[in-house]
């Protein structure tokens, strides 16, 4: 910590390696994500029509894992 008025962190050396692929891949994800943010404020209905679907999915999923597990070589119980 010097007399200098810039409080922020520099590094001594540029990163290099996995520290620079990670350094791009962050951004790069950051990118990505601002651009799905930015389609989602533009067109809401869509984002919902889109949830509803994966909830209708999912559901659908679960229900046929649910009833798929049943043992249902037995006979009934009468």
């Amino acid at each position: 910590m010097g007399n200098d008025d810039d409080d922020t962190y520099t590094p001594a050396e540029e990163r290099s390696g996995v520290g620079k692929a990670a350094q791009v891949a962050a951004e790069a994800v950051k990118t990505e994500v601002s651009a799905v943010v930015g389609a989602a404020a533009e067109h809401p209905h869509t984002v919902s029509a889109v949830g509803v679907l994966l909830g209708a999915l999912a559901f659908t999923i679960g229900y046929v894992v649910g009833r798929n597990s049943v043992d249902t070589r037995r006979g009934s119980r009468w």
